[in-house]
């Protein structure tokens, strides 16, 4: 069971079933009538007692009292469907639908999904309005229905160097045409080998280097494959300057990496992802970490958040984390 406050979140079974079907019937009763009309009213004990005891859902309570619930649905490989979101009238705008969804994206972290997906009714603006602000993405539309997406993000400990250079590579598996990387971290913490390893797999010319000096290079493929452009905006000014290198006159034909890009470089695109490097000392107290504190030894954690509709359904978690996936956040 998790605690939100005072709101305890957890996964219910099909003894919950009375409950969660109290609060869905609840919750969609109070919704402006819709024309097809919401099929949530049509739930049964049944029905959602099967739903529980299959895919699963939550039940939000607070001292006891059913507050929130969700359904799942696990109908598409490696990404978990949300259904019936439902909150007590009463409580709506307190939290409640938030931690609903913060614990349901645990769980499909925990079940080893890359991505969350859902249906929202277009004509319920404030429905739509706070599955955006949770980084929702719409993704499609069948008549009233909105399909939104959502790419788990991920986090994974780099002990060396090496082990830099190797996750860089299975990212490059991934990667495409037009896709820009924004990398950010501290002096030292490896944005420039994290490129190296990138542009090794990427199959382009070499050597790759920092370019703080030179601002922006393009390195050629030797394999038939995208170019690398790295540029790195530790010197500029904004993104003004930024817009001066002409980084999206070649976006779409390469694969494009920006250090230091964090809060510039994602105007060149729509999609892109966020990779952050941080330099840990190794802490019997750090929940990442899996080096041995006593050998006073250092290491690394890379994080990568996905934005855009480029990247739902893409399998950044499972592909990137692999066999070490207990690893990942």
């Amino acid at each position: 069971m998790r605690q939100h406050n005072t709101l305890n979140v957890f996964e219910a079974g099909p003894e919950h079933a009375a409950d969660v079907l109290s609060v869905i019937r609840h919750s969609f009763s109070a919704r402006p009538t819709l024309d097809p009309p919401s099929t949530a009213l049509d739930e049964t004990i049944e029905s959602v007692s099967e739903t529980l005891a299959g895919p699963g859902g939550l039940l939000a309570e607070r001292r006891g009292v059913p507050m929130g619930a969700i359904l799942f649905n696990e109908s598409r490989p490696g990404a978990l469907g949300l259904r019936r979101v439902s909150v007590d009238p009463r409580l709506q705008k307190r939290g409640v639908a938030s931690a609903l969804v913060g614990v349901a994206e645990d769980v499909a972290e925990e079940r080893g999904c890359d991505s969350m997906w859902l249906k929202a009714r277009v004509e319920l603006p404030d429905t739509v309005e706070f599955w955006e602000r949770r980084e929702y993405i719409v993704v499609g539309q069948d008549g009233p229905l909105l399909e939104f997406g959502k790419t788990l993000w991920l986090a994974r400990e780099l002990p060396d160097a090496e082990a830099t250079q190797d996750f860089a590579a299975r990212l490059a598996d991934l990667l495409r045409p037009g896709d820009l990387l924004v990398l950010d971290g501290e002096l030292g913490a490896g944005k420039t080998t994290f490129t190296q390893g990138l542009g090794a797999a990427l199959g382009v010319r070499g050597p790759i280097t920092s370019p703080t000096f030179v601002i922006a290079r393009t390195h050629p493929s030797l394999v038939g494959g995208p170019a690398l452009v790295h540029a790195d905006a530790y010197r500029l000014g904004g993104a003004p300057e930024l817009e001066d290198l002409d980084l999206d006159a070649s976006l779409e034909e390469s694969v494009t990496a920006v250090e230091w890009g964090e809060g510039i470089a994602e105007q060149l695109s729509e999609n892109w992802l966020s990779i952050r490097l941080e330099r840990r000392r190794a802490s019997p107290d750090d929940p990442v970490g899996a080096v041995d504190p006593e050998a006073g030894t250092e290491t690394r954690v890379v994080t990568v958040k996905a934005h855009g509709a480029r990247w739902v359904g893409t399998p950044l978690r499972s592909h990137l984390l692999g066999a070490a996936a207990g690893t990942g956040q």
